[in-house]
């Protein structure tokens, strides 16, 4: 007797937007870990979508510091990712790390995520009876009847350019192309899930107005794709005496975000963003909104100071 195992293999790309990167890029470039002189925990919750049902919902996390070892810059921290998307759910927690190189104006950086990615599917919500058609069958063994959920292996790498103007950075998740195994031998199916590699890359220049000193212009633009399709971001940020700032942004695959924010106290700031599609969606949904909470402070090197001071530049 030979059996036989048929292999289902599913392909996603897992990565979920988030219209304030400018503010958060450890969320997708280990290389932007230890920017500045400031120790910084930031979070961003999105709901995307709202009033569609089993629309994506993410929360990103991290807290990240720079040190020094001799005479030589490193930055380190941890970054965590819960998202939902349909009946998928994913949980990520990565180490990260950077080498920090002074270069002209400002300095390079190469950095690397190590972590971990859970990966979770609702099969006990799958009704299949309801698509009325003869292409579903209600006894697929490819689709799980029950939770599942399986843990694998991650990486990233990245590398980031900054001085007090200008910052370019390019990045590249899930590197080893890694897969999820949620088979336990009792369909007989295979039944894996493999997390598709994003790159990124972003750039920004931040500049002020001849005659307006208190005046900031912030134009700032991020790439993001799987080599299969394509999302890119185009934002642009007024700020008024480096603690009020309001801005819009563009997304090709469809959609305008209004962007609006504060430095409450000395390193403390909070955002928030609509972004509204310009296309049907719009009838069927409320947009999708984003909230960014982050603060800033340096307990390394303390100073008596009341001087305000923006996490924003780090």
């Amino acid at each position: 007797m030979v059996g036989l195992m048929a292999v289902v293999t599913a392909s996603a790309q897992f990565d979920p937007q988030m219209g304030q990167y400018v503010y958060m890029p450890t969320a997708y470039n280990p290389a932007a870990v230890g920017e500045g002189d400031l120790m910084k925990v930031a979070g961003v919750h999105r709901m995307q979508y709202v009033d569609i049902t089993n629309a994506p919902m993410s929360t990103w996390f991290s807290f990240c510091s720079p040190f020094v070892i001799g005479k030589t810059s490193h930055g380190a921290g941890v970054r965590f990712l819960n998202d939902r998307y349909g009946l998928f759910t994913t949980q990520s927690l990565y180490a990260q790390y950077a080498y920090r190189q002074k270069l002209g104006d400002g300095y390079l950086s190469v950095g690397v995520d190590l972590g971990f990615v859970n990966v979770g599917f609702k099969g006990d919500s799958v009704n299949l009876s309801k698509m009325g058609d003869d292409y579903h069958d209600t006894n697929d063994p490819a689709i799980p009847t029950g939770s599942k959920s399986g843990m694998t292996f991650d990486m990233g790498i990245g590398v980031w350019y900054s001085t007090p103007l200008w910052w370019v950075g390019a990045s590249y998740s899930h590197l080893t192309q890694p897969q999820v195994d949620w088979s336990d031998g009792t369909t007989g199916v295979e039944q894996k899930v493999k997390l598709t590699g994003t790159m990124y890359v972003t750039g920004g220049y931040r500049f002020r107005l001849k005659n307006y000193r208190e005046w900031m212009l912030t134009p700032s633009m991020m790439v993001m794709s799987d080599f299969t399709s394509w999302d890119i971001n185009l934002t642009l940020m007024c700020d008024f005496k480096d603690r009020y700032r309001w801005g819009l942004g563009y997304r090709i695959a469809g959609s305008v975000n209004i962007l609006l924010g504060v430095d409450i106290i000395s390193g403390l700031q909070l955002g928030y963003s609509c972004e509204l599609p310009t296309n049907k969606l719009l009838l069927e949904s409320y947009g999708s909104h984003e909230i960014y909470l982050a603060y800033g402070f340096d307990i390394l090197k303390p100073k008596r100071t009341n001087k305000y001071k923006s996490i924003r530049y780090l």
